[in-house]
C-alpha cells in the first residue's frame, strides 16, 4: 500500500491518540508525552515504551525494554517484521512485560 505523506502522518496521529486514550484508562500510573513524531510512555519503575514515526520509510518504531521493533502497514494493519505481531499484540506484550501486569491494549 503506498501512502501519501499526510495520509501516513494522519494515521500515526490517530494511533498515537488511540494510544494515549488508552493508556489514560489503565488503572496503572503512566505517563504518556507526545512530542513531534515520538510518543514516550513512561512505567512507575521509570522504564519507557516509544514510538517514533518514520516518515521516510512510512513504518513505525518502537523501543521497548525487550528490544526495537520495525512496524510497516500490511493490509490494513501495522506488523512488526521480527515478531510478525501487530501493533495491539506487540504493544500489550511491551506493557505487560514492562508493568509486571497483564495489558490489554485495542489500538
Amino acid at each position: 500500500m503506498t501512502l501519501l505523506e499526510s495520509e501516513y502522518n494522519d494515521l500515526i496521529d490517530d494511533i498515537y491518540n488511540r494510544i494515549e486514550d488508552q493508556v489514560d484508562e489503565l488503572t496503572q500510573d503512566l505517563d504518556v508525552d507526545s512530542s513531534g513524531s515520538v510518543l514516550t510512555i513512561t512505567f512507575p519503575n521509570s522504564s519507557q515504551v516509544i514510538l517514533s514515526r518514520q516518515v521516510a520509510t512510512h513504518e513505525i518504531w518502537v523501543a521497548a525494554k525487550s528490544g526495537g521493533f520495525h512496524l510497516h502497514l500490511t493490509e490494513g494493519q501495522w506488523v512488526c517484521r521480527t515478531t510478525g505481531e501487530n501493533l495491539p499484540t506487540l504493544l500489550s506484550r511491551t506493557f505487560t512485560e514492562q508493568l509486571g501486569e497483564s495489558v490489554n491494549l485495542l489500538v
